[in-house]
């Protein structure tokens, strides 16, 4: 009985919070108002996603958000491996500072490198210090890519850390014992074993990736625009709900693909291990 109210309670949240608002947006993307305030049904806003504008950036925000997305995995694969691993002292260290940030407000962090990127900024006076010439770096693509990784991160570290701390130690004490390398354990045992935690981390980082505005909104100075910036003026400056909605329902889409993607990779490889088992 308690199972079967907790699982209404969690129904009636999705439908509302979740099922109702997507509703509502590819309800918005295929009407239009007219002058006269008459509604009708149209597919031009969905036609409109497929201009050649939009379509360009589009591929510029699955550009970055691929591009941000790897950097995250070959940053943050290694500090999982090192953080699941018993041998490192200071892992709880690691795990606060890796923490820490993340209790504070997304805005906040992202104003804060502002300061340190603009051009009397603490990067450029280290530079001066050091005899080095000091450089542009606030409102270029780097910055915007900095800026990504550095928010980004802990969700692909946290979800591979998850999945490799959950590694049975006896599997590689059994290899080392059998005589096998640091690199055989690590591609026989510990990279198949992870790449659930790899594939959540993926979609974790690529999702918000590709819908950011606030980052590349600061950080860019509107240099590059990614989807979400068109999103946003389309809703808060344009006031063309229509056209917003379609390219979200659009994003929402590709979304969906992804997590069904991540999810059937998990389950294919969660199978295999059974049957390895």
């Amino acid at each position: 009985m308690k199972k079967s109210m907790a699982a209404f309670h969690y129904i009636v949240w999705m439908v509302i919070f979740t099922v109702v608002p997507m509703l509502l947006i590819l309800g918005y993307s295929l009407i239009e108002v007219t002058d006269n305030g008459v509604i009708h049904l149209t597919l031009d806003y969905i036609r409109k996603c497929f201009e050649p504008i939009y379509l360009q950036i589009i591929a510029f925000s699955f550009y970055t958000a691929i591009l941000c997305t790897a950097l995250c995995l070959v940053i943050g694969y290694p500090i999982a491996i090192i953080l699941a691993g018993d041998s490192f002292k200071h892992k709880n260290t690691l795990i606060f500072l890796l923490l820490a940030p993340m209790w504070m407000n997304f805005l906040l962090r992202t104003y804060s490198w502002l300061t340190l990127l603009e051009r009397n900024g603490l990067i450029n006076r280290l530079l001066t210090l050091l005899g080095l010439p000091n450089h542009s770096i606030l409102y270029t693509t780097g910055s915007v890519m900095l800026g990504m990784v550095y928010n980004f991160l802990p969700f692909m570290i946290l979800p591979i850390y998850s999945v490799v701390s959950k590694i049975d130690s006896n599997l590689i004490e059994a290899a080392n014992d059998l005589g096998a390398s640091k690199w055989n354990i690590f591609r026989k045992i510990t990279l198949p074993m992870s790449i659930q935690g790899v594939f959540s981390g993926i979609v974790m980082v690529f999702m918000p990736a590709v819908t950011t505005f606030v980052i590349t909104r600061l950080l860019g100075g509107g240099q590059k625009e990614m989807i979400g910036n068109v999103i946003e003026q389309q809703f808060i400056v344009s006031g063309d709900w229509s056209f917003g909605s379609a390219l979200s329902a659009l994003l929402m889409v590709v979304i969906l693909v992804c997590i069904s993607f991540s999810n059937r990779k998990g389950t294919a490889e969660k199978g295999e291990r059974g049957a390895l088992i």
